[in-house]
């Protein structure tokens, strides 16, 4: 019967939840607490467990809650729920957009919206290249911090002319995390 909850529950949370996952956090406390799975106290604690882990808030706390309720296959069954809605979602608008592409209108706008999100991305990275670059007491550069940031942009620019292909985003926060235990870390 549990397993049967879990996946009406989570269901009911993958369909149900517009806006994104903290407009999600009040519905699966609704269905969280009318099932009687967790008290408000350990629903904080997930909360801010599943903030902390890596993933979407709505999958870490399915499987936070499944695990609890219904061991391996109750977090299997409670993330399945949560995540099917949304492949299928997905899916449906996929099969339109197939379709939609084709318009002239629809590509025409697709291309002018290119530049807009490159200009979006290159001002968000150039944002975070100053501010962490940035000592905020002094209001000076960290030397270091800026060295580091030239030399992984010289590397990923350089693999991509030498390479025609570049790194992959992993390979280079595994290299850019290793250069930061090296050069902060020692």
């Amino acid at each position: 019967m549990i397993y049967l909850d879990l996946l009406i529950g989570f269901l009911e949370v993958g369909f149900f939840s517009f806006g994104g996952a903290y407009a999600a956090i009040p519905l699966i406390r609704d269905v969280v607490m009318a099932h009687g799975w967790l008290d408000d106290e350990m629903l904080s604690y997930m909360i801010a467990i599943s903030e902390s882990t890596p993933g979407p808030i709505m999958v870490n706390m399915a499987t936070y809650v499944g695990s609890l309720k219904g061991g391996v296959l109750g977090a299997i069954i409670a993330t399945s729920a949560v995540v099917l809605p949304a492949f299928f979602i997905i899916i449906l608008i996929m099969v339109m957009l197939k379709k939609l592409l084709q318009n002239a209108i629809v590509k025409a706008a697709l291309s002018g919206l290119k530049p807009c999100i490159i200009g979006i991305i290159l001002a968000t990275g150039l944002l975070m290249i100053i501010k962490n670059c940035k000592i905020t007491a002094t209001g000076s550069f960290d030397l270091l911090t800026l060295c580091l940031t030239a030399a992984i942009a010289v590397l990923y620019f350089g693999s991509r002319k030498l390479m025609k292909k570049g790194l992959s985003p992993i390979m280079l926060i595994c290299i850019s995390a290793i250069v930061g235990i090296v050069a902060y870390g020692i």
